[in-house]
């Protein structure tokens, strides 16, 4: 289905760094980026372009808009989302969407990735000590920076901030003119490693999914459509939130088939119990 056909990643923030060399190496597929599509107009992390949609219409519209505007008939694209865990206290998370589309076969395979691998982090700095220990927490200078007036003020930004003298110079103008700056971690892939780590890692779940073929009718995207809680608890059997099965669904011929215990345990612990554990 895929063998030595072209196939667009729809980007430009060399996040074909990562996903070129798993899809070429596993579907025999050439990847290509082109620049006639600007993924910034969807919507950019440091706010001066606010993503109208929510992360998976964005993600829909940004690979069709690049396979119709580079006439490819199939397209890699993803999106990355900032913000606190869902379910982690206090813990920032990076959440990645990876869509493929074939529009040539009519299928649509997305993924997704959630990690507390990253360094997502703001702050309004007013000094150089205040500057120096906000750089070090949110690993500068091999992760890139941006500098605003507020966080809201895009009159004066400066983005991909990634050297000690060009973050000092930049701070003492704003210092200067407004006061104080206010600081963002960069979250673009080609200036942030962590984040290309967690886009790596999804373009890998991605193509498990990829290669994962319907049992009925041999279309490729075979996945987990929902994981259904219920897991018993080993002390009093009651079912709890974690995951007792996962239900995969063919997008092409709706067969589905339930797998129990995905996790490899027929019960959970008790500390995850609201009758053990309230």
């Amino acid at each position: 289905m895929f063998k030595n056909r072209k196939l667009l990643i729809a980007t430009k923030h060399n996040k074909q760094k990562v996903i070129a060399p798993i899809f070429e190496k596993h579907l025999g597929v050439k990847c290509f980026v082109t620049d006639i599509f600007d993924t910034d107009s969807l919507g950019t992390f440091s706010g001066e372009v606010q993503r109208k949609d929510d992360a998976l219409t964005t993600l829909r519209k940004k690979g069709t808009l690049a396979m119709e505007k580079n006439q490819f008939d199939l397209v890699i694209a993803s999106e990355g989302s900032f913000g606190a865990h869902p379910s982690v206290f206090f813990a920032p998370a990076n959440e990645e969407l990876m869509i493929l589309i074939d529009a040539k076969n009519n299928l649509e395979i997305v993924v997704k990735e959630l990690s507390i691998n990253t360094n997502f982090n703001a702050e309004t700095i007013s000094n150089q000590n205040q500057l120096i220990e906000f750089a070090n927490r949110v690993k500068f200078p091999s992760h890139a920076l941006i500098m605003k007036p507020s966080e809201n003020n895009f009159s004066s930004i400066i983005k991909g901030i990634s050297s000690w003298e060009e973050l000092k110079i930049s701070f003492e103008k704003f210092q200067n003119k407004y006061g104080t700056a206010h600081l963002e971690t960069d979250m673009r892939a080609s200036f942030n490693p962590t984040r290309m780590e967690v886009i790596e890692k999804t373009a890998k779940k991605l193509l498990e999914a990829v290669l994962s073929n319907c049992p009925n009718c041999k279309t490729p995207g075979f996945t987990i459509s929902k994981a259904l809680p219920g897991l018993p608890c080993n002390w009093c059997n009651a079912p709890t939130k974690s995951t007792l099965s996962y239900i995969y669904n063919c997008k092409k011929c709706n067969f589905t088939k339930e797998e129990l215990y995905p996790h490899k345990k027929t019960t959970e612990d008790p500390a995850y119990c609201d009758y053990c554990n309230p």
